[in-house]
């Protein structure tokens, strides 16, 4: 299945406890888990993708072997056997929501949902939590390698002063739900040629809250929220690139009736840059150089993105050479120093020559030191007398 780092894939660093595993997973299971969405590939995909890491990393002997060998250390069967769980490469999403019921999976004997403990349910059907927002965030180069702080307006949905929340107009309450009876679900029972199947389905008259209102709020209807917007201040750290993201939480859209926000989630685009070319936490700036200061060297003041600085060119110099000025390159996220800057040297060749300078190059030709060394003729002329020609 997966092939990403499992540290990437949780949000975490090498070292960290079992305590921080267990919670970034538990955060990646509730915004992909297939009950919160459903008939989404993608989400399937990332919470199966999810647990697969956290398999790993919550197992003290698993998690030492992919320290120290990745993937490949897992071996086969080496990732998820025992438990009921298949090989490693067997892996799919029935094995992923029995590890999630294993660990998160709550029940408290009720009758309700075995996840409703950590969906917020208290026995209701349904989670009742505002949806998370994605905005992306275009930075320059110069401001990935500072770091920032962006202000940035959401548009989202915002609790209702009104009511503060609640959807119920003041004076009014809300009663049990007349169709679930208060339990938010509903159950029905058929009979196939397989035998009886109950299943069980979020109540369409209360969506799952066990409650009903008489006389909803007028300005939001009942909903508890309305369109609205926020300012968020976003602290983009320094060495991000394409990509990366960020979850503030709280800051997506409010829930109806005083249930549980959700996340904005910053998604970080880097702009094209008009003199540098990223690579990981390298820079690469290309320098035309003219052909005397490539014969004679000599120093030279280029751009960086910390200011500028002295290079220093090398006598002999050629087309295509790089040359590196250490630590003026993108900071390293989350860790100290900073990559290189490369810079690239081009041997500018001019296209247009006075007759003085014609005269003077054509003088410097006739001198041994401007002649290209001569290729080796033997391997050829060996090549003649095999082929005898």
């Amino acid at each position: 299945m997966s092939k990403r780092d499992y540290y990437e894939i949780l949000g975490l660093e090498q070292g960290s406890s079992e305590s921080e595993i267990k919670t970034a997973y538990r955060k990646k299971a509730m915004q992909y888990h297939p009950d919160r969405n459903p008939n989404n590939a993608e989400a399937e995909e990332k919470f199966k993708e999810a647990t697969e890491a956290y398999e790993v990393l919550k197992d003290s002997e698993k998690r030492q072997m992919y320290d120290q060998y990745g993937h490949a250390g897992l071996g086969q069967g080496g990732g998820f056997g025992g438990a009921g769980m298949g090989g490693f490469n067997q892996f799919d999403l029935s094995d992923a929501l029995r590890a999630f019921m294993r660990d998160f999976g709550g029940g408290g004997g009720g009758g309700g949902s075995p996840f409703d403990d950590i969906f917020g349910g208290g026995g209701r059907g349904r989670s009742n939590r505002g949806e998370d927002l994605r905005v992306r965030l275009n930075l320059t180069l110069e401001e990935i390698t500072s770091g920032i702080e962006r202000k940035l307006k959401v548009k989202r949905m915002i609790h209702c002063d009104t009511c503060d929340g609640s959807g119920v107009a003041a004076g009014s309450s809300k009663r049990t739900c007349p169709q679930c009876k208060g339990a938010g679900q509903v159950r029905t029972i058929s009979r196939t040629f397989l035998g009886t199947v109950q299943q069980v389905t979020t109540c369409n008259m209360c969506r799952g809250q066990g409650e009903v209102i008489a006389d909803p709020c007028k300005t939001c209807h009942g909903d508890g929220r309305h369109k609205g917007s926020t300012t968020v201040n976003v602290k983009v750290p320094a060495g991000v690139s394409s990509g990366n993201y960020m979850t503030i939480e709280g800051k997506g859209n409010a829930a109806p009736r005083r249930g549980e926000t959700g996340d904005l989630v910053v998604i970080f685009d880097e702009k094209e840059h008009d003199n540098f070319t990223r690579h990981g936490d390298h820079v690469l700036y290309e320098l035309p150089i003219s052909f005397t200061k490539a014969a004679l060297g000599g120093r030279l003041v280029v751009p960086t993105l910390h200011g500028d600085a002295e290079l220093v060119i090398p006598s002999g110099t050629q087309s295509g050479k790089v040359l590196k000025l250490k630590g003026k390159g993108v900071p390293r996220l989350h860790r100290s120093g900073k990559g290189d800057q490369l810079v690239q040297i081009t041997v500018w060749v001019p296209t247009k020559l006075s007759s003085q300078d014609k005269s003077l190059l054509e003088k410097l030709a006739l001198s041994e030191s401007f002649k290209p060394p001569e290729t080796d003729r033997s391997f050829f002329q060996k090549l003649r007398d095999t082929l005898g020609v």
